[in-house]
């Protein structure tokens, strides 16, 4: 009986390398090889008995690991940093899986972040016909009311692209200080997107917070740590994201 074979691509993400796309991303750029000779095109099928590596390391089958970590302010969300910065990977050196971030979230943005070695479920979450929704808490400069947010409830075009509605809420204000705390739920991820939206708007972030994705939140941790993810918290988060 011939062996299973299965996309390369998705034996990687499987393996805990990288998410699906990036795991294309490095078939293309040649760092993926198989028994031995490098693969650059798509489409390639491998079964068990094939041995890959990446950049000449052996790729094993690994546990499952799925981790819900409160990034702090300064941190990178990436595996590695050309700068020497601190990096989300930092936090799980003490795990020899091939723990990576789910998405990102800005260099001077906290909050929920989601790590694992699971590409299925880093696919799922990242791809935009998945809509997982995500609440965000901004400080704002300025005092909006109501109808100074309306247009982002109703979808607003940025970087020439039609963005989703918004459910917005605003949570406080500080009139002695001209401030106000925001808060905003949306399902897409595109780079610097909240402080985009409102920036369109007229009311610049001061400091955003990322509370919560789909049912999971920050509640029991602090800045730094980090928690593993409940069977029954992994299930439903791939309801939600099927819909």
């Amino acid at each position: 009986m011939a062996a299973q074979t299965e996309r390369l691509q998705k034996v990687l993400a499987q393996a805990g390398v990288a998410s699906r796309r990036h795991a294309e991303t490095l078939i293309e750029e040649g760092h993926v090889a198989v028994n031995g000779e490098v693969v650059t095109q798509m489409g390639v099928k491998v079964s068990s008995k094939d041995e890959v590596s990446v950049d000449g390391v052996p790729v094993g089958r690994e546990a499952k690991r799925h981790f819900l970590l409160y990034k702090p302010r300064g941190v990178i969300t990436a595996v590695t940093d050309n700068k020497k910065r601190r990096v989300v990977t930092d936090f799980f050196e003490d795990y020899s899986e091939r723990i990576y971030p789910v998405g990102r979230l800005d260099y001077d943005t906290s909050g929920l972040v989601i790590m694992t070695n699971d590409g299925d479920l880093a696919n799922m979450l990242m791809h935009p016909k998945f809509e997982v929704d995500k609440q965000y808490v901004a400080k704002v400069q300025g005092i909006p009311t109501r109808a100074d947010l309306l247009p982002l409830t109703k979808g607003i075009i940025l970087d020439h692209k039609k963005i989703s509605p918004a459910k917005v809420k605003i949570l406080s204000t500080d009139k002695a200080k001209k401030t106000a705390i925001v808060e905003l739920v949306i399902h897409q991820g595109m780079n610097h997107q909240v402080k985009k939206m409102l920036q369109s708007v007229g009311f610049p972030v001061m400091k955003l917070s990322r509370e919560r994705f789909g049912n999971l939140d920050l509640t029991g941790l602090q800045p730094g740590e980090y928690r593993e993810i409940r069977p029954r918290e992994l299930q439903d988060l791939k309801r939600l994201a099927n819909g």
